[in-house]
């Protein structure tokens, strides 16, 4: 028996939502203490700058994770935010 544990349906990227994992990939490479992240993160920036180029469907969930991790680990490290006191 095989179990797959990947999704195997997900959400295409919109061109927007591209662009803002773009934005974010030089944070993460800077930031992350894991070196294939930032190898990961390295790659694909330099991938991106050909024409015509969109993620492959395994790099895309893996872009959307760093950048997601860039922002929980944020959070994290500043505690809770307050609205009130900002």
């Amino acid at each position: 028996m095989t179990y797959h544990t990947r999704k195997l349906f997900q959400k295409a990227a919109s061109g927007a939502e591209i662009e803002r994992l773009l934005h974010h990939l030089p944070t993460v490479a800077k930031l992350t203490k894991e070196t294939w992240a930032k190898g990961f993160a390295l790659s694909v920036l330099k991938q991106s700058r050909r024409r015509g180029w969109t993620p492959s469907a395994k790099q895309l969930p893996v872009m959307r994770g760093l950048v997601n991790d860039l922002f929980s680990r944020a959070r994290d490290d500043e505690g809770e935010f307050n609205p009130i006191e900002s």
